[in-house]
Order: C-alpha cells, then structure tokens, then sequence
C-alpha cells in the first residue's frame, strides 16, 4: 500500500496501455462476479466466475490468467472502491455512522481475502497488505478529519492506529454470532474515540 492510487491488475497488458472500452467492460464485469462468487465460497471456480460473468472462459484467461491473478485484482479492486466511497458516504451520512459503515466494508473485503489465503503465495499475499496500505489509511485519515471537525472524536488520532486497532474486525468468527461480536467490539472502539463532553470535569 504504498500509493494513493491502487493500480488495476492486468498481467498480460503493459500498466500504461489503455484497455479498448468493451475489454475494460469485460474486465469490470469480471471483477465484480469474481467478488460475489469468492464471497460465497472461496473454492469458486475460473469458470464458474466466467459463466457468472457472462463472458467465455478464454476472455477471463486472457484478463487473468491465473487464480492468483484474479484474486489479488479482486481484492484491489475492492479496496479502490472502497477508498474512493469517502466522499459519498461523508455527503450522507454523519462522519462518525461514515466511519463506522466504512470499516463495516473494510471488514467483508478483507474477511474474503483471508477466506482465500491458502490460494496466495506468502509473497504476493504481503506485497497486496504492503501495496494498499497507503490508500486505506488516507481514507481512514480524511473520515477521522470529517468527525474531529464534526467534534464527535477527540482530535489528534493516528491513522494507522486505528487501522490496527479495527484488526478485530476481520478475525471473529463467521456467521451471525460473529456478525453480531464484531458490532459490539466496534461499538466499544467508536466509544473510546469520542470526544470528551465540552466542561467535563477533570479527572
């Protein structure tokens, strides 16, 4: 994560060639089966996507020519969404039910991500965390700005410390009790943001 712009995952195309407008439809269409598919089981497969995508197996293939491949363009490509959600959830929403919604998606993102490690080298798995870093913690940065300004969190919190702290949110258990644990830890790690009351006594 060392970009504030994620970059797609094209591996048979150079970074800088544009794709003609039907491949990049393809390419969306893609992306967006593959999430909905690897969400549902994480043994989802290449042609299983494809079909759901309504395109041949041999326009996947040429998109991403490996599980690998796709997966990492997933979960890229999520996080770019999710990233550039920010605004429009802050033009919504109050900033802190923003903030909470926004790692409410952080969470199901990663939680697929997780769901697929055993089908990521250690490598790339690192190179993806390393690689996305930058954006996520710019986007949790400009949320924790909105609620300050707000005053609905005390100022001067870290980024990053709350990106470790949010951890817990992807490592409860599936289902509805782990649905309904990770609301709880996050009620608690809202609170502890909070500003104090204006006149609060001294402690």
């Amino acid at each position: 994560m060392q970009t504030a712009t994620l970059r797609g995952e094209n591996v048979t195309r150079s970074q800088h060639e544009p794709l003609r407008a039907d491949a990049q439809h393809n390419r969306e269409r893609i992306l967006q089966a593959a999430h909905d598919a690897f969400a549902e089981a994480g043994d989802a497969s290449l042609n299983s996507i494809a079909k759901k995508a309504g395109v041949g197996a041999g326009t996947l293939y040429r998109h991403f020519p490996t599980r690998e491949a796709l997966i990492l363009a997933v979960y890229r490509h999520d996080i770019q969404r999710l990233v550039e959600s920010v605004p429009a959830l802050l033009a919504t929403d109050p900033p802190l039910l923003a903030l909470r919604q926004w790692f409410e998606r952080l969470a199901a993102y990663v939680r697929i991500k997780h769901g697929l490690g055993d089908a990521l080298h250690a490598a790339a798995a690192n190179d993806i965390v390393s690689e996305t870093y930058g954006p996520v913690t710019a986007a949790i940065g400009e949320l924790l700005q909105a609620c300050e300004a707000a005053g609905s969190i005390r100022p001067g919190l870290d980024p990053g410390d709350v990106l470790l702290l949010m951890g817990f949110l992807w490592r409860t258990g599936p289902g509805e009790e782990g649905k309904a644990q990770a609301a709880r830890l996050l009620d608690l790690a809202i609170g502890s943001f909070r500003a104090e009351p204006t006149g609060s006594p001294a402690q």
